[in-house]
């Protein structure tokens, strides 16, 4: 399951993908909204009609990917049903799927987190916070002797590993993705050690 709809991207899609790669590239604000129309075939001021300006972009971009993680994790937990090596394997895939597919979502988080007003960093940090609780409880039930702040720091680790992709030397898609996931199941069977 990709973090990506299926469907052909609409307008206030397309404006949000060429946004994501504007400011992943140049900063937040490097990028003028002329640029960003240009990118998706409008007018700068015709972005207006899609949002109230480039802070409405930037937090649909970092509450929307933080959003999705955390859905589409739920569903792989609910998939599964219950058998936590699935869960665990299901879990790592998706989200080697949102750090090959997105990374520009992942530069953007790492610069721009801060740009964002109170109100939807806070929204940002509560998702991701229920996105590791259910990692945490996926690999607590498969390591129940590990302590709970050490699965926590592994969880942690493993986003750090993964979401390292923006900075990767091209594998090319297969080869990278096999290798994080050797990487990721490593990680946390290193924790029975």
């Amino acid at each position: 399951m990709s973090t990506r709809a299926a469907a052909a991207p609409t307008r206030r899609e397309q404006i949000l993908s060429e946004a994501a790669r504007l400011f992943a590239a140049r900063g937040f604000h490097g990028v003028g909204v002329d640029e960003i129309g240009a990118a998706v075939g409008i007018s700068g001021p015709g972005l207006y009609r899609h949002f109230a300006g480039k802070d409405a972009m930037l937090a649909e971009l970092l509450v929307g990917i933080s959003e999705r993680l955390l859905t589409g994790g739920r569903r792989r937990v609910e998939e599964a049903a219950g058998d936590s090596a699935l869960v665990l394997s299901s879990l790592i895939d998706g989200h080697i799927d949102f750090a090959l597919d997105d990374r520009a979502l992942i530069t953007l988080h790492d610069r721009e987190l801060d740009r964002l007003r109170d109100t939807d960093r806070k929204l940002v940090r509560q998702l991701q916070r229920q996105y590791v609780e259910l990692w945490v409880d996926v690999v607590r039930a498969l390591h129940p002797e590990v302590a709970e702040a050490e699965v926590r720091v592994s969880v942690h680790a493993v986003f750090g590993l993964l979401n390292s992709t923006p900075h990767l030397a091209a594998l090319g898609r297969e080869a990278t993705e096999s290798l994080l996931r050797r990487l990721a199941h490593g990680a946390f069977g290193a924790l029975s050690a």
